[in-house]
């Protein structure tokens, strides 16, 4: 089986979009970060890799998720596509070239583009996506080039609003 865990980054400031890139998260959004982290972590869940939007929200949430599941920061492959808006189907075309040793990924992104992976990797989802969204699709497969739109089954949906 794989698992792919689609993050959409925790809370930002909300000013500053004409320097999106650089916008950092908010009290709220590290607390936040902390809390579904920890919830991965009750959940026994060990990332084989993260990969994450260089984003600066985007990299603090997923540096958050590393310490609390012991993952080494440095280790993070930084994606610059997933920032500007990889598609679906390149998405996909990443995650196939996955090396097979991994089981469970967990990609860190922006809505509504993480949505939109969402949305094309399982057979059926039409949930909100608000931010710190963190949702498991597994995938009955033994390689990752095995992996077909539509083909993944939410494993679990976590979302800060469940924790407050």
């Amino acid at each position: 089986m794989k698992r792919v865990i689609l993050v959409r980054h925790a809370k930002s400031v909300s000013h500053g979009y004409d320097q999106d890139y650089d916008r950092t998260l908010t009290d709220r959004g590290v607390e936040d970060a902390h809390t579904i982290s920890l919830e991965l972590q009750k959940m026994g869940i060990h990332p084989d890799l993260i990969i994450a939007s260089p984003a600066v929200r985007t990299t603090q949430t997923a540096r958050i998720y590393a310490e609390t599941l012991e993952y080494p920061f440095e280790s993070i492959w930084f994606e610059k596509k997933l920032y500007s808006g990889k598609t679906s189907e390149n998405f996909l075309a990443m995650l196939k070239e996955l090396e097979d040793e991994k089981e469970t990924v967990i990609v860190f992104g922006h809505n509504p583009t993480i949505y939109y992976y969402m949305h094309f990797l399982m057979h059926q989802f039409n949930d909100d996506v608000p931010t710190c969204s963190t949702v498991g699709i597994d995938f009955e497969v033994d390689s990752w080039n095995k992996l077909k739109e539509r083909g993944g089954e939410m494993a679990f949906r976590l979302i800060p609003d469940m924790f407050s």
